[in-house]
């Protein structure tokens, strides 16, 4: 049901122009692949931005969580977000508040989040629950958000401790019942609450009580996820021992006879599944850091490949025109493996489970 209603929520925003745009950059995408050229028709229809890089967990396999940024850190500045919304907000369908970092922790938030709803884009973010008390709660109701994830890694405080390091089991379930109450409250029917659950070796017994735990909290739905790993030293601790529940798998193959055309194993481990040589998200949406940096996707957490910054000419000069993305695109049609950030990402890859 949840899943209907996001996208009857995202087709209600629809306009003409909006609608023609998306069907360009779906044409375009389709024709850059079959003639291995990397044209682009239309706009970005998606936007990823990044309130803040802080976070006030230690999550062992997030660079927010270990603090292990290879670039700056800092908050959004308020007027270039408003730049950029109103600067794409014709051809935007859909906006994305998070990227590394707790959003709830700018002090501005749910402004970023009214800005953006009243333009009529469907606004998502995902939190760590920490912050939900009952002002903020209300507020977030109140914002127009469209949906809001909630992470919980755990049916129980023992096992949810276990990754979210130096989170509080009983202040996320208060947080999520916070929202909920005053979505019946204020009779609203968003934001989407979704329950989301990484699984992991040592809590994947507990899916079946996350799931009973979701609906008694009155959560929209329950999502199973799998876990992405950013360090795979300790990989087998943390994997889950089901398949279905992993992205990842053990290389048993020598070196020398791995696929050519897939990205390179880490420490014994790889993608589950073939990683096509193609990805629809550097047609689809752009990703900015909160210094207005253009990345191709929610994996450059680094942001290794600037594309451009925001702020220093329009966003559709540099997806249009721009050589960088230009080369980027082209990189991707020429094969995913010779570019690193792809070796664990998961376009083409099943990941909810």
């Amino acid at each position: 049901m949840a899943d209907w209603y996001e996208t009857r929520e995202i087709l209600r925003r629809l306009t003409f122009r909006r609608a023609a745009n998306a069907t360009a950059l779906w044409a375009s995408y389709h024709a850059a692949r079959a003639l291995r050229r990397p044209i682009v028709w239309g706009y970005p229809a998606t936007l990823g931005v990044e309130p803040t890089t802080a976070c006030n967990l230690r999550c062992p396999h997030c660079i927010s969580g270990l603090r292990a940024f290879e670039r700056p850190t800092g908050k959004l500045s308020i007027d270039l977000y408003k730049g950029i919304i109103d600067e794409l907000a014709s051809d935007l369908m859909y906006v994305m508040l998070y990227f590394q970092g707790e959003p709830y922790i700018h002090p501005q938030f749910l402004e970023l989040v009214s800005y953006a709803a009243k333009r009529d884009l469907f606004v998502t973010t995902s939190t760590n629950g920490h912050f939900l008390d009952e002002d903020r709660a209300r507020a977030t109701v109140e914002s127009g958000l469209g949906k809001l994830i909630i992470s919980l890694d755990g049916a129980t405080a023992e096992s949810y401790a276990q990754y979210r390091v130096g989170g509080d089991f009983d202040e996320v379930l208060e947080g999520a019942r916070r929202v909920i109450a005053w979505k019946k409250k204020l009779r609203r029917k968003l934001p989407i609450v979704d329950v989301q659950f990484l699984v992991f070796g040592h809590n994947e017994h507990e899916i079946q009580a996350v799931q009973k735990l979701g609906k008694t909290l009155g959560a929209d739905r329950v999502r199973l996820k799998t876990a992405q790993l950013y360090d795979f030293e300790d990989a087998e601790r943390w994997l889950p021992t089901d398949e279905k529940y992993s992205r990842y798998e053990k290389e048993d193959k020598k070196e020398e006879t791995i696929d050519a055309g897939q990205p390179t194993p880490k420490n014994g481990f790889k993608m589950r599944g073939k990683v096509p040589d193609h990805c629809w998200k550097l047609w689809i949406g752009a990703q900015m850091t909160w210094d207005g940096r253009l990345v191709p996707c929610c994996f450059d957490k680094n942001a290794k490949y600037e594309l451009g910054r925001a702020g220093e000419k329009p966003v559709r000069e540099f997806w249009k025109k721009g050589e960088a993305y230009r080369n980027f695109r082209q990189n991707l049609l020429n094969g995913r493996a010779q570019t690193d950030i792809c070796a664990n990402c998961t376009e083409g890859i099943q990941i909810w489970a």
